[in-house]
């Protein structure tokens, strides 16, 4: 499955503990239509759903639907906060082509997968 690195586990943490209502939340990660590569990256802060794969990491969770986890097999989530950006950013060996926003890739694999929603994938929240 995924990776997730230190880095990454203690943003979730910051951003759960920074809204209480979040407590019992977690990263969800997941792929979806769209994007300048005709796939998208998404990430929110939601509840363990039916089927999702969890990754667990220093006492936070991250969620991964049935649809997006072979796309992200192998990928290895983290997070920056540099000079040319602050986010969650994948690494992902099953990226064929990706674009240079950083969030919108194509995959040699072709999956079905569910269109974009209109969230920003680096905060999770919504987009323009």
């Amino acid at each position: 499955m995924i990776e997730v690195t230190q880095n990454a586990a203690r943003q979730l943490r910051t951003l759960l503990e920074a809204q209480k209502q979040n407590a019992s939340k977690g990263l969800r990660v997941q792929i979806t239509k769209g994007g300048c590569s005709g796939l998208h990256y998404e990430m929110t802060l939601d509840e363990k759903k039916t089927g999702d794969e969890i990754v667990e990491r220093d006492g936070v969770e991250f969620f991964i639907d049935n649809e997006s986890a072979d796309y992200l097999r192998g990928a290895t989530l983290d997070f920056c906060d540099g000079l040319t950006g602050t986010g969650f950013q994948i690494v992902n060996p099953n990226a064929s082509r990706t674009c240079g926003c950083g969030t919108s890739f194509e995959a040699a694999k072709e999956t079905p997968v569910r269109s974009a929603s209109r969230t920003d994938s680096s905060r999770g929240e919504p987009g323009p």
